[in-house]
């Protein structure tokens, strides 16, 4: 086994073949914050206290340390092999096609849809100067708010045909606004703070710190949005093919931008309690009936509490924030789709570079399925969970590969090291499962139905695939278990996800036990899956057979 290992060395390294390395530190943080900074600040707070009170803080830090733990695992995976899309090929390397093919799917079904959600939140926060885009007693967009949201990505897509230097440059702009702007608001609210909605006694109806109980916070971390909010840190692995010095900017980049959108959420939640008057709350946190509140929670609150001039710059802010969010995930999506190309699950056509180093196909792909994506949840509320657990399960795997890559290939330059692998890699993956069963059974189960139809338009395409990898059944036969096992917790447990007097799951399992379920099952999985992992040999023949550029891939530069 040594002298066979001795013949590949692990050094080798994959190439992403007609992209551009045009984008630097600064360039590859504000890739990831502009990710995190989008609706997820315009709407969760308000999402949060209405399920949770002011306990609802509680749930943000829970969230936090949650996704930095999984923002560790994802800086050490782009440093050791910095490639574009790159949740959707460490498990294809890990573990090889049968693996990488669901949790390569889950990276661009995450992406695909998140940019239709920053549209939504648009619509919904214009329409405070424009009615007629957003029903607020529905919650759903109207026909004429539908079509603004089509031309919206219509202009995220023609946005990204620009070359990666001008639309970093671009995209930095947007983003020191976007950042700007809610520590502004942060400052300014903090003036109007009233400790006494932060009361631990059950006073009137605020009905205390925690009036909903801790069932209920734990039920806000995916399904009030505070997980989505969080999401867009792994956008600089997604860019790695285009970031200049990966290896020394990439692990930099996700740890800096996730730790300041942490502080920034928090300190969000805590103005935006803080701030909202006592007439507001007279039924309590979950009756909050206030239209301008309703329709954009932080100008409502600041119109409310008389800033009426922070409520037209947070206004505009709301057209900004989340469309910058909109177009960077539309980035990532038509680099995720290239990814998926370069390990043969989709087309080769998705693999086509512009001129200008830009996926294109991959690109006009990406705003196609996202109208798709339009069609069955017309509102950012009901997008929120299903992308959270898509999210959360493309997240799942890079724990798995972390783990897989550190019994693989122990001896690979890694800039930077996870402190603590051994204990953090399995706590990574438990998370993970957790924010997945807080989802609820009525996610999951769509969820479920997303990833059957991802693995017959993947297997279609690699039938027709002469090149395509081998299938690796071994490697893979902890995932049905763990697909179906979770469904099975799920619909056992404690979060339906859906309609409170029609739920779908069982209750079987109670409170409390239903967690240490989750994490009994996860840690099975995660050793099971390390234990099965691909030979060193195996798993660096499919990095190799991504590492050189041949003439045939250089000829894909052909679009003008």
């Amino acid at each position: 086994m040594a002298t066979q290992a001795a013949e590949v060395p692990a050094e080798i390294q994959p190439a992403d073949v007609g992209l551009k390395r045009e984008m630097g530190l600064i360039g590859a943080m504000w890739a990831s914050e502009t990710s995190i900074i989008g609706s997820g600040w315009l709407f969760g707070a308000l999402y949060a206290a209405q399920l949770a009170g002011p306990a609802a803080v509680v749930g943000w830090v829970i969230g936090g340390v949650a996704i930095i733990i999984l923002a560790l695992v994802h800086a050490e995976l782009g440093g050791m092999y910095p490639v574009s899309g790159g949740t959707a090929r460490f498990p294809h390397f890990a573990f090889g096609s049968v693996a990488g093919t669901s949790f390569g799917f889950f990276s661009w079904l995450q992406a695909c849809t998140v940019a239709p959600i920053e549209c939504f939140a648009v619509m919904q926060y214009g329409s405070y100067y424009w009615p007629g885009i957003y029903n607020p007693t529905t919650r759903n967009v109207t026909g004429l708010g539908f079509a603004m949201t089509i031309v919206l990505m219509a202009a995220f897509t023609a946005v990204n045909f620009l070359a990666m230097r001008m639309f970093a440059r671009v995209n930095n702009v947007i983003t020191w606004w976007k950042v700007a702007i809610p520590v502004l608001a942060i400052i300014v609210l903090l003036f109007k703070f009233h400790g006494g909605n932060f009361s631990f006694a059950p006073l009137h109806a605020k009905g205390g710190f925690m009036p909903y109980g801790i069932k209920a916070v734990f039920s806000a971390i995916p399904s009030a949005g505070i997980i989505f909010s969080y999401l867009g840190f792994e956008q600089a692995d997604q860019l790695a093919g285009e970031v200049k010095n990966p290896q020394r900017n990439l692990p930099r980049a996700i740890i800096y931008s996730i730790l300041l959108g942490t502080v920034i959420y928090i300190l969000l939640q805590v103005v935006f309690i803080g701030a909202v008057p006592s007439s507001v709350l007279a039924h309590g946190w979950t009756a909050i009936a206030n239209k301008p509140i309703l329709a954009g929670p932080f100008a409502g609150l600041a119109g409310l509490v008389g800033l009426s001039w922070l409520a037209v710059i947070l206004r505009v802010d709301a057209f900004i924030s989340p469309a910058g969010t909109g177009q960077m995930y539309e980035t990532s999506t038509s680099r995720v789709g290239y990814g998926l190309a370069r390990n043969r699950y989709y087309p080769q056509i998705f693999a086509k570079v512009s001129s200008q180093g830009v996926p294109w196909v991959s690109l006009i792909f990406a705003f196609l399925f996202g109208l798709v994506f339009l069609l069955p949840f017309p509102s950012w509320h009901s997008l929120v969970s299903l992308v959270t657990a898509a999210s959360v399960l493309m997240y799942a795997g890079a724990p798995l590969s972390m783990g897989a890559f550190r019994k693989q290939v122990p001896d690979h330059h890694r800039p930077y090291r996870m402190p603590g692998a051994e204990v953090l890699g399995p706590i990574a993956f438990i998370v993970a499962n957790m924010i997945i069963y807080w989802s609820g059974l009525e996610v999951i189960w769509k969820l479920g139905l997303a990833i059957v139809i991802g693995y017959v338009l993947i297997g279609i395409s690699m039938a027709f695939d002469k090149d395509r990898p081998p299938l690796h059944w071994k490697a893979a036969t902890w995932l049905p278990v763990y697909l179906i096992g979770l469904g099975i917790i799920s619909w056992q447990g404690q979060y339906s996800g859906g309609a409170v007097a029609a739920p779908i799951n069982t209750g079987h399992i109670h409170f409390w036990w239903d967690m240490l379920v989750v994490a009994g099952f996860s840690l099975v999985i995660y050793y099971w899956a390390r234990a099965t992992r691909l030979p060193r040999e195996e798993m660096l023949e499919l990095v190799g057979r991504q590492s050189a550029e041949t003439k045939e891939e250089q000829e894909k530069t052909t679009f003008p």
